[in-house]
């Protein structure tokens, strides 16, 4: 699918709790200019709260969850049962119309172990199955989509939302992909930056002006560019573009 009229937000499961009225009013914005509207949420602060109640470890190695059987338990608990039914009913209050979707709908999300080895059940995205999506698109409905995915043999996976919603704007061909964080963009020399060329990125990241839990985004971001999405949005809102990263590189033919 080329649909430039895709866009894709990928907001935390924080952001559950703070959805404000701007944030209702640009979603009718996009609909009302016939824009296709794609969230993927995330849900790690909940997912870390639930286990240290239960009395288990939270690891975490290079920005991933160490997922054991029973935190894949509790990881599908939390996405499913919490966060994204807090995410529909505020849609559905704010008179929009969500569906709540998960991997297992339609096999919207194929994966595979990255390391079982080191990471257990955490996994990457190898397919969407964008079929569903495009259906619910013609009656203005909302997908909302847990990063989980299933594997051939029917084993759940933890999934980086970064790393979903990058997969689903590529699926999808989005004009626009919205990477939401806790701060309005990338910073350089304390100037939040406006736009940053894709060529910036490497360097961002080797003189650490990018750290953290920035980095994924990065990495997310340099995917969905090289493989056709045209923009990238790094902020804390989606009313404006915050750091806009752009697609000036050869874009490599997709399937």
């Amino acid at each position: 699918m080329e649909n430039n009229d895709v866009i894709v937000v990928k907001m935390g499961g924080i952001a559950s709790d703070n959805l404000d009225k701007a944030f209702f009013s640009q979603l009718k914005q996009w609909q009302a200019e016939n824009k296709k509207i794609v969230i993927v949420h995330g849900g790690g602060h909940y997912i870390s709260k639930m286990m240290t109640l239960m009395n288990l470890k939270v690891e975490v190695k290079e920005g991933l969850r160490i997922t054991s059987k029973k935190t894949l338990e509790i990881t599908r608990m939390v996405l499913l049962g919490q966060v994204q039914p807090l995410i529909t009913t505020s849609l559905q209050k704010a008179g929009l119309q969500p569906v709540g979707l998960n991997a297992g709908c339609n096999q919207l999300i194929q994966g595979d172990f990255i390391n079982r080895k080191k990471l257990g059940y955490v996994g990457e995205v190898t397919q969407i199955s964008n079929a569903l999506l495009e259906t619910l698109f013609h009656t203005d409905q909302i997908p909302v989509i847990a990063p989980l995915g299933i594997t051939p043999q029917g084993q759940w996976l933890n999934i980086n939302a970064d790393e979903v919603a990058c997969q689903v704007a590529v699926s999808l061909q989005a004009k626009k992909l919205f990477l939401l964080t806790d701060v309005p963009g990338i910073k350089k020399d304390d100037v939040w930056l406006d736009e940053v060329c894709f060529e910036q990125l490497e360097q961002f990241v080797t003189q650490k002006i990018v750290t953290g839990g920035m980095v994924p985004k990065i990495t997310s971001a340099k995917k969905a560019l090289v493989a056709g999405v045209q923009s990238v949005c790094i902020n804390n809102t989606i009313t404006n573009s915050g750091t806009t990263i752009l697609a000036k590189v050869p874009v490599l033919a997709t399937n």
